[in-house]
């Protein structure tokens, strides 16, 4: 299968250990990928701020970028749901519901496929699993807490379970928002920042030592408030923990420096 992996910008500029713990773990799992330097946003950022010519504009580059790929992996939730969703309502190009269609986030496309490399090395962690609420309530990656649907599969869940040695913390509000939210967290700031601790101290309360997620702005407002306060969490993203499972990555030696 060629499966393209798309790397969103704010993991293009500010975490690129991430986009290449993605592309290891998916060559170990036995796929061709294929990667398009020039196509670095989904449309997003514009398309939340309301402008949505611009977005159209990043969506149809996309559209040509990928059309003739098998599959369009991201390790970026939001990112996958934007594409999943918006896409063919932004571009009226005829391949933008395929392309659409064919946009997975990592671990969901993994689980889909059943391609996961062996998840053999231990990871001696406690780990908080942070879900985001696009993977969560656009993607359909677990079942929400205000929903009575029938119990889905969290793709995230289920890979990390795998892990030897790895154990999944319990939170008292397992699928509360972060409150980052893209532009929120500039136009209400307290607010933001607020559910973002609030995120954090039940983190602490279950035992987390490494909080982790399928999304990294999710995980970048989290370390942000961290570390200004000090508080005793790693946060790595969950592709570099399934690549320190399967490839034996060492997350600190390729973190940046802090």
């Amino acid at each position: 299968m060629r499966v393209a992996l798309f790397v969103p910008c704010y993991v293009d500029q500010l975490r690129p250990q991430i986009g290449l713990a993605t592309l290891d773990f998916l060559t170990a799992a036995g796929f061709e990928v294929d990667f398009q330097e020039e196509v670095i946003c989904c449309g997003q950022p514009f398309l939340t701020a309301g402008e949505t010519k611009r977005a159209a504009a990043l969506g149809a580059r996309f559209v040509d970028a990928f059309q003739h790929v098998d599959a369009i992996v991201t390790p970026s939730g939001s990112c996958a749901a934007t594409l999943r969703r918006h896409l063919e309502s932004l571009v009226a190009a005829p391949a933008a519901a395929s392309v659409a269609a064919k946009t997975f986030e990592l671990c969901e496309f993994i689980t889909k496929e059943s391609a996961c490399p062996p998840l053999s090395r231990p990871f001696p962690h406690r780990v908080g699993l942070h879900a985001s609420c696009h993977g969560l309530r656009e993607l359909g990656l677990g079942t929400p807490t205000e929903t009575r649907a029938a119990t889905r599969i969290d793709p995230a869940r289920e890979l990390l379970s795998r892990i030897p040695e790895l154990e999944i913390t319990s939170l008292d509000r397992r699928d509360e928002c972060c409150g980052f939210g893209g532009t929120f967290s500039v136009e209400e700031a307290a607010v933001s920042t607020r559910m973002g601790l609030d995120r954090l101290e039940d983190h602490g309360r279950g035992g987390a030592e490494i909080v982790t997620s399928t999304d990294v702005s999710c995980l970048l407002h989290l370390e942000g408030l961290s570390r200004r306060r000090t508080l005793p969490f790693e946060i790595f993203h969950i592709a570099e923990i399934l690549a320190a499972s399967a490839l034996g990555h060492d997350l600190r030696a390729s973190a940046e420096p802090r």
